[in-house]
């Protein structure tokens, strides 16, 4: 996060303000990690507590589906909003709302799991607690992009805020990672359980909050608007379990203004058309996977914690690996990267589904994520190529915009039909992916360049 040194200026004091702005980058890497890993960490334990307070499964869906959804309209307001309310403000709120959300959400499940009140009502409670992380933890992404944006040369922006933005797909790797060792035993006489999570991340979301209010310095912005117009920060895509980055806010914050284009301009109608099934097939496997590893192991919902994080990390880990490793060595174009992954992803959901054991489960479920890490990057790059230079901004909103609606209805349509039948979503999924693999063959050209 350099900046070229001022003439005039000492190389202690440029030195000094180097160091100072590397501290702050690494701050603004654990915000952002910490929002993502929160999220994904309860997540995982959601479909063991619903099962414990003996909620139907569709309204641990739910919960999701509604934060999803106010995560979607509200973070490009605040995005708007911090260019004019200052980058620290809208960081400190969007903790603020993470903390607190996380918080009510543990006071509400610990109340049902101690019978003190009952499972719905725990839900409904839990529900108000998942709308606070959708309305205001949408705050700080944005600004947290705004901040690095302003600190970085030309140069070295699109670097540093791709690096930011690596901290979402830590953190969904990190959260059903470590979700499991949270659970708590009884405290004082009040059994926490699987509310564990909960508390946990409300503690670490408080400590984040205080170490940026204490050491992020103030930053005033111009009421009409941020003095470099390239220190504009994006909304960012939903975090979610399977949700990883696509790079497409990093265009978004770099390339302000231009050319509008529509969700039905004819260059990249068909881009949007897949993102939108895609993301749906993601979304609808993911949400569902928790309540699998339950009843295929057939074990208790306590039991299932390390088995569905064990699950979810290779899920992860698989779409990083595919997305930080194969396709920079492999250089496809985006019809290609989008034709591979259709294949992968539409192998590994239908075998999801006909699994019997944990390491099926488990090989089958990276095999789908490894082919939804392969289709994200090309649906981005594939409706960036798909227009000019002017059009790049919007083009980019249009795919974060789609990358998070997936994941408003998608959890509720997969794990309605789960309850239907364990194996739907799964085959269903497979087969929406195989009929948008001969669509995407006859409607995609292939483009000249990468």
């Amino acid at each position: 996060m350099d900046q070229e040194p001022t003439a005039g200026v000492s190389p202690a004091s440029v030195a000094q303000r180097e160091r100072r702005l590397e501290r702050d980058f690494l701050l603004l890497f654990v915000v952002m990690l910490t929002i993502a890993a929160g999220n994904t960490a309860l997540q995982s334990v959601l479909p063991a507590l619903g099962r414990s307070l003996r909620v139907p499964d569709s309204a641990v869906a739910a919960a999701f589906s509604v934060s999803a959804l106010l995560w979607v309209i509200s973070a490009p307001f605040w995005a708007n909003r911090s260019d004019h309310h200052g980058r620290r403000a809208m960081i400190l709120l969007g903790l603020c709302g993470f903390t607190a959300s996380l918080l009510l959400c543990g006071v509400a499940l610990t109340a049902g799991i101690n019978g003190w009140i009952g499972g719905t009502a725990a839900f409904l409670a839990f529900i108000a607690g998942r709308l606070l992380y959708g309305a205001f933890g949408s705050a700080a992404p944005p600004a947290v992009q705004a901040l690095v944006a302003g600190s970085t040369t030309r140069a070295e922006r699109t670097r540093a805020l791709t690096l930011l933005g690596s901290a979402f797909g830590l953190g969904t790797i990190l959260g059903p990672a470590v979700a499991p060792y949270l659970t708590l035993g009884a405290i004082g006489g009040i059994e926490i359980g699987l509310a564990g999570p909960a508390f946990c991340g409300a503690l670490f979301g408080a400590i984040i909050l205080l170490t940026v209010y204490r050491v992020l310095p103030h930053d005033r912005v111009a009421s009409a608007g941020p003095a470099d117009p390239a220190s504009h920060g994006a909304a960012i895509a939903y975090p979610s379990v399977g949700g990883q980055s696509s790079g497409a806010s990093v265009t978004a914050a770099t390339h302000l203004g231009g050319e509008p284009v529509g969700y039905l301009d004819p260059r990249i109608r068909t881009w949007m058309i897949l993102g939108l099934i895609m993301g749906h097939a993601q979304a609808m496997t993911g949400q569902a996977i928790g309540f699998l590893v339950i009843d295929r192991l057939g074990v208790a919902p306590i039991d299932a914690l390390k088995p569905t994080g064990l699950v979810l990390m290779m899920g992860a880990g698989s779409a990083l690996l595919v997305q930080w490793g194969l396709i920079p060595l492999l250089k496809l174009d985006p019809k290609r990267l989008v034709l591979t992954g259709l294949v992968l992803s539409a192998i590994g959901c239908a075998l999801t589904g006909l699994a019997t054991s944990l390491y099926g489960i488990a090989l089958a479920y990276a095999l789908a994520s490894a082919g939804f890490g392969f289709t994200r990057p090309g649906f981005t790059a594939g409706s960036s190529l798909a227009v000019g230079p002017a059009a790049q901004g919007s083009v980019a909103g249009k795919v974060t915009s789609v990358n998070g609606a997936s994941f408003v209805l998608g959890p509720s349509i997969g794990v309605g039909l789960y309850e239907a039948q364990h194996a739907l979503p799964y085959l269903i999924a497979s087969a929406a992916l195989v009929a948008v693999f001969f669509y995407a063959w006859r409607a995609l050209r292939t483009p000249a360049t990468f």
